[in-house]
């Protein structure tokens, strides 16, 4: 699994965010993603990995934890055209709540990863 990430490109009153992103065309895929993602400790001490992908046409998605955020991520994919290919938002919570900029902040990661891998 070939995964890209950008690290550390958010930092909002504590919470911090990276992205990452790769080749998927299955769930199995999917999963051997975030296998790979937190294997790194860094990552494996992360609050939530939310994630979205399509996957044959079918779009899947996961939260966890991070209500709402996996649909952010799959309306970004579905916009973009991206498929077969999964998109993973990871924040470390920062002791602060973030209300609604929570949001902002999964839409610029994904922007960003989008913009870097030329997607």
């Amino acid at each position: 699994m070939s995964l890209v990430t950008f690290d550390k490109i958010i930092s909002d009153r504590g919470s911090r965010y990276a992205v990452s992103g790769g080749p998927a065309t299955s769930r199995a895929e999917v999963a051997a993603a975030l296998t790979a993602l937190t294997a790194n400790k860094r990552f494996a001490k992360a609050t939530h990995h939310s994630w979205a992908a399509i996957l044959s046409g079918e779009g899947v998605k996961e939260d966890d934890g991070e209500s709402g955020a996996g649909q952010i991520i799959l309306q970004m994919l579905e916009r973009a055209g991206l498929a077969d290919h999964v998109v993973i938002v990871t924040r470390w919570y920062g002791g602060k709540h973030l209300g609604g900029d929570r949001f902002r902040h999964v839409v610029d990661a994904v922007r960003h990863y989008l913009a870097q891998t030329g997607r």
